[in-house]
């Protein structure tokens, strides 16, 4: 399977609600970086992570992705609820790193849609 469809099957199982189908496609030591923010090491960290801010799973729309040798960069908006149940958009961009058919690091731009923005 090459990397943007083991993307695609990864993301599918977040969009179902099933966090731990998502893990199975990364490595253990999995990092996340959320640029500007926070970065996560390891699947327990995205695990925990997983499950306080997908409240209700996320929606993704996804409107570019490339992919080059270990790398699949992703290009799209993403929607999910906030702490209190209100809807929000963001656009991303998501830069993936994988290692032997896993991901296995993200360096994520996540930047909340605003009124005046769209």
């Amino acid at each position: 399977m090459d990397n943007k469809t083991i993307l695609l099957q990864a993301n599918a199982f977040v969009t179902a609600g099933n966090n731990e189908g998502f893990l199975s496609f990364c490595t253990d030591d999995v990092e996340w970086e959320f640029v500007g923010d926070k970065t996560l090491t390891g699947k327990a960290a995205v695990r925990e992570y997983m499950k306080a801010v997908y409240i209700e799973p996320p929606k993704f729309n996804i409107e570019h992705l490339t992919a080059e040798g270990d790398y699949v960069t992703a290009i799209g908006k993403i929607s999910m609820k906030d702490e209190n149940g209100k809807m929000v958009d963001y656009d991303y961009c998501d830069f993936w790193r994988f290692r032997n058919g896993k991901m296995a690091r993200l360096k994520a731009f996540v930047i909340p849609i605003t009124a005046t923005a769209q």
